[in-house]
């Protein structure tokens, strides 16, 4: 049994857990059945940092949670079946994260090239209030969001919330709706694209 098996038994057997310094506090009605109480033990370390809350906010257990419920809403409210629930109740994970650990930078250089504006290719705010903006040419805009992808799926992982792997989608099959993972900061993108092309007439 992991960590989070061992959370998620303890829950289940109406324990509540909550931190004490570096240590558990166990409140239930009744005595937890043995195997619940050895498994947080065995596991206490793990447990604890699944409970201490990150730099965005929220702990392990909160991103289980968080991810578990988007599931449980996608396949059942959804129909979906539980392997593209998972997939797209991990897209919301990575979109959450990314919304909970903003960037920002000052204006008049490029986060993503380090160069300055040029009247060609001037520099565009990504981002909203309060979280403030990155400043970026529109050309490395694409290339800096996928890095901050790939540092959510990696920061994410290492607290055991894994991207699921699923059969790829049919076109026919693609949802005309935001993708459920979208952020503020693709978002603000394509309005920004969008906004350059209505300057330029196209």
């Amino acid at each position: 049994m992991s960590a989070v098996e061992a959370l998620k038994a303890a829950r289940a057997a109406g324990v509540e857990l909550a931190l004490d310094g570096d240590d558990l506090a166990l409140k239930a009605a009744s005595a937890p059945p043995a195997a619940v109480l050895d498994a947080l033990s065995r596991h206490k370390a793990e447990i604890v940092a699944l409970l201490r809350p990150g730099r965005g906010g929220w702990s392990a257990e909160d991103w289980q949670v968080f991810f578990d419920e988007r599931a449980g809403i996608i396949e059942f409210d959804g129909g979906l079946p539980r392997a593209e629930a998972e997939a797209q109740a991990f897209d919301c994970c990575v979109g959450e994260w990314l919304n909970r650990n903003p960037e920002r930078s000052p204006a008049g250089r490029c986060l993503g090239c380090g160069d300055r504006e040029h009247a060609h290719d001037p520099l565009l705010p990504y981002g909203v209030e309060p979280n403030g903006h990155v400043w970026l040419h529109s050309r490395c805009w694409p290339a800096w969001y996928e890095a901050r992808k790939a540092k959510a799926v990696s920061t994410l992982a290492a607290i055991g919330v894994n991207a699921p792997v699923v059969r790829p989608v049919k076109r026919e099959e693609r949802s005309e709706h935001l993708p459920s993972g979208e952020t503020r900061e693709s978002r603000t993108a394509k309005n920004q694209f969008a906004f350059q092309r209505q300057m330029n007439g196209g």
